[in-house]
């Protein structure tokens, strides 16, 4: 069979124009990997509401049918995520996060429940945004509320002081200044899943925060990821757990927690 010259620009241009493609496909953008960054957002800003006064020793006392979790006397509620006693700081009624020893959890389990926590941020606080004061309080031991210094203090919003970390920020901030005590009241309502591991319903809380509503029965979407997005993990009851944040702050401080299961 004869092959003009004619044939063979064809065939070259043929061959040429499946190379560009096979190029072009190797060219397509690759996916990019997970990065912290990608979780955050930082507006719209949460609107500044002063709480009511409050005397700093005032406490309010636990209800008859509270478990109480820590009345300033010992950890004996608690322990460490490998189940040994909790070695966090006692000091004037409060327990003091000792970051050398990790998270600590407590011994009971939980699904539904209204918690009351306290909390306080050290006057001498140093460090700017998430490395100012940080800790969370974990709900069933994989849904984060933030802890975190937030006065005068920017950062991501969904990572604020009364945010879902990660998730939802919070309607307002409602943080006292520095060496005063702030209080979170939270009612938690727990999830329930299908067979195939789904939400049958999410997970909803409600948070008070000194007095100030901020988060309006929001539902939790799944776990409150670091680096990542939420994810769904089929759970029954599980602790609350407290987070030894590894920033380089003062540790806080927490005293008046109980709980009453609903």
């Amino acid at each position: 069979m004869n092959i003009n010259k004619t044939s063979l620009l064809f065939i070259f241009l043929a061959i040429g124009g499946l190379n560009f493609s096979l190029a072009a496909q190797d060219d397509s953008p690759k996916e990019e990997a997970m990065k912290p960054q990608m979780s955050e957002f930082w507006t719209p800003k949460a609107s500044v509401v002063t709480p009511g006064n409050s005397s700093s020793n005032a406490s309010m006392s636990p209800p008859s049918d509270a478990i109480v979790l820590f009345d300033g006397k010992n950890l004996k509620q608690w322990t460490n995520q490998k189940g040994e006693p909790a070695k966090w700081d006692l000091k004037k009624g409060s327990m003091i996060v000792n970051k050398k020893h990790g998270d600590i959890q407590s011994k009971q389990e939980f699904g539904d429940f209204q918690l009351h926590i306290e909390w306080c941020v050290p006057a001498n606080i140093r460090g700017e945004g998430q490395s100012r004061g940080n800790s969370g309080i974990f709900l069933q031991n994989r849904y984060e509320i933030q802890i975190l210094d937030s006065y005068n203090n920017q950062t991501y919003v969904n990572g604020q002081a009364a945010s879902i970390y990660k998730q939802a920020a919070p309607l307002a901030n409602a943080m006292r200044k520095p060496g005063e005590w702030n209080v979170y009241d939270i009612i938690y309502a727990a999830p329930t899943f299908t067979k195939d591991g789904k939400y049958r319903t999410p997970p909803t809380v409600t948070i008070l925060h000194n007095g100030v509503l901020v988060q309006n029965n929001t539902s939790i979407l799944g776990t409150t990821q670091y680096i990542g997005f939420p994810q769904i993990n089929p759970h029954g009851k599980a602790p609350i757990r407290l987070q030894s944040h590894g920033d380089p702050s003062e540790p806080i401080a927490f005293r008046n927690v109980w709980i009453r299961e609903l």
